[in-house]
C-alpha cells in the first residue's frame, strides 16, 4: 500500500525572491510558447528555467536548467528546509461562480507497481523523454504528481486542519486565473507519523502526471542498474507528489473540448445526415442555449455539443442506444464504453470523421481548449482554420476510479483537474549515492 514520507523540502528565499508570485508556474505541459516567454520576463528566478528552459548560451535546454539549478543552490535563491516536512497545500478558487477550496499535502511518495498506484491514462514516448533528460541532468523532482486517494471520514485532513491552525503560510501566490495557493510546512514528528500511518492502507489513482510518474520509474531503473543507492526519503525511489482525497468536495474536474482541422471533404449537412441514425439532433440559435442542453444532460445523457464555422446554428448529438459502444470497442468495459469521451473518439470522430486513434496520438487534426467559451472563439478567429468544435462533459471522478481499478485507460484528455498543482512552491534535490 501506499508508502510516503516527510522530506526537507527546498524552497524559493524570500529574502532573495521577493515576490513568488513572480516565480512560479502551471506545470510543463501546460506551458505554452508564450508563457514561456512570460514567465522568462516575470524574474530572472522564475521556475521556467528549470522546467522549460529554452537552451541557452549554446548549451541544451537540460544543461542549462541543471547550471541554473546549481547556481540557484549555491546562491541560496532555493534553500533546504531544515526539518523533514509535510506540507499542507490549500487552493482556493472560484469555477462556474461557486468558491471551493481543495486540500491535500505535498510528501515523497514510494514508486510502486500497479497494485498500488492506479492509472487511467495512457503515456507517449517524446514527453516522458523530454522529462527523463530533464531528471537526469538535474537529478531534482520539480512538479508535483496530483495523487488521489479515498478517505470518506476525511480523517487525514482533520489532522492537517487542525495543525495549520497554528501556523503561518510559508508561500501565498495566486495564479494566472486569480485562485489562492498557500502552502504551510508541517514539521510535528508525532503528526508526521500519524499522517503516514492514515496513508499507509491505501491506494493511489495518478490524476495528473501519468509522464512524470512513469519518467521517475524509467529514472528509477536506470540508477539501480548503475548500482546507485537511493538514500532516505529524498532518494530516487521516491517522487514528489501532491495528495488530495478523492472525496473532497474541493475537487472539480473540467471537460477538455475539441477543436477539428484540416479535413479535405468536411461537410456539416452529410455528417449530420451519417449520424442521425444514432444520435438524437437537437438544433439551437444560441450559445447559451446549447450550454444549458449539455448541463442538463450531465450525468444522466450521453449528449455532446457541436458548432462548425460556416454554419450559425449550434447542435447537440445525443446517442440513442449505449449499446452500441459493445460493437465498436468490445474488449473494453461498459464504464470504459459510456464515456462521453469514447462516444466522440470512437464514433463520431473514427467512424464518421476519420480521425482514428493514430491521428490523435500524432495531433493530426484535432486542438484541445479547456473552455467551452474560448472554444467557439477560436473556432470564428482566424488564428487557425478550425471546421468544428465539439464540446463535452466533464468526466465524473467514479468514472476515473472505476476505470484505473480496472487497469484500463482513458482516452487522452479525458480529465482536467482545476486549478493545476503550481511548479516552484517546494521541490525536492534527489539524494544520491553514487
Amino acid at each position: 500500500m501506499a508508502q510516503i514520507y516527510p522530506f526537507k523540502g527546498y524552497r524559493y528565499n524570500v529574502e532573495k525572491v521577493k515576490d513568488l508570485n513572480k516565480v512560479v508556474t502551471q506545470p510543463y505541459d501546460r506551458i505554452e510558447a508564450e508563457d514561456q516567454d512570460r514567465y522568462y520576463q516575470a524574474s530572472e528566478y522564475n521556475i521556467v528555467r528549470l522546467i522549460l528552459n529554452k537552451g541557452e548560451d549554446g548549451k541544451d535546454r537540460y544543461e542549462s536548467a541543471a547550471e541554473y539549478l546549481e547556481k540557484w543552490l549555491a546562491e541560496e535563491v532555493l534553500v533546504q528546509d531544515g526539518q523533514p516536512s509535510f506540507y499542507a497545500y490549500w487552493q482556493e478558487y472560484e469555477v462556474e461562480g461557486e468558491k471551493k477550496v481543495r486540500k491535500g499535502f505535498v510528501g515523497m511518495g514510494r514508486l510502486e507497481g500497479e497494485e498500488t498506484v492506479k492509472a487511467h491514462e495512457n503515456t507517449l514516448d517524446a514527453p516522458k523523454e523530454d522529462r527523463l533528460n530533464l531528471m537526469r541532468a538535474t537529478e531534482a523532482n520539480f512538479g508535483h504528481i496530483f495523487m488521489l486517494y479515498s478517505d470518506e471520514e476525511q480523517r487525514i485532513i482533520n489532522l492537517l486542519d487542525k495543525a495549520v491552525k497554528d501556523l503561518n503560510p510559508v508561500a501565498e501566490v495566486y495564479d494566472e486565473d486569480g485562485n489562492l495557493h498557500r502552502l504551510w510546512q508541517i514539521s510535528d514528528p508525532a503528526l508526521l507519523e500519524a499522517v503516514q500511518e492514515e496513508m499507509e492502507d491505501k491506494i493511489l489513482y495518478i490524476a495528473d502526471g501519468h509522464h512524470r510518474y512513469q519518467t521517475a520509474v524509467n529514472f528509477r531503473n536506470e540508477c539501480l542498474a548503475k548500482g546507485w543507492k537511493s538514500i532516505g526519503a529524498e532518494g530516487f525511489e521516491n517522487r514528489l507528489m501532491t495528495f488530495v482525497n478523492i472525496n473532497d468536495p474541493g475537487i472539480s474536474i473540467l471537460a477538455t473540448h475539441r477543436l477539428v482541422h484540416s479535413l479535405a471533404d468536411f461537410d456539416l449537412e452529410k455528417f449530420l445526415a451519417a449520424v442521425e441514425e444514432e444520435f438524437i439532433i437537437k438544433k439551437f440559435t444560441t450559445a447559451a442555449e446549447l450550454y444549458q442542453e449539455l448541463d442538463e444532460s450531465q450525468n444522466k445523457l450521453h449528449t455532446i455539443g457541436l458548432k462548425t464555422r460556416k454554419d450559425s446554428f449550434y447542435y447537440t448529438l445525443t446517442l440513442k442506444d449505449v449499446s452500441i459502444m459493445e460493437s465498436l470497442v468490445p474488449d473494453q468495459s461498459k464504464a470504459w464504453r459510456e464515456l462521453d469521451v469514447v462516444i466522440l473518439h470512437k464514433l463520431l470522430l473514427e467512424k464518421y470523421l476519420g480521425i482514428d486513434e493514430r491521428a490523435l496520438a500524432e495531433n493530426r487534426n484535432i486542438d484541445y481548449i479547456r473552455y467551452r467559451d474560448k472554444a467557439l472563439e477560436l473556432l470564428e478567429s482566424d488564428a487557425k482554420e478550425y471546421q468544428a468544435a465539439f464540446l463535452l462533459n466533464p468526466t465524473p471522478i467514479e468514472a476515473l476510479k472505476k476505470i484505473a481499478d480496472a487497469g484500463e485507460r482513458m482516452p487522452q484528455k479525458s480529465t482536467d483537474f482545476y486549478p493545476k498543482l503550481l511548479t516552484g512552491l517546494v521541490l525536492t534535490k534527489l539524494n544520491i549515492q553514487k
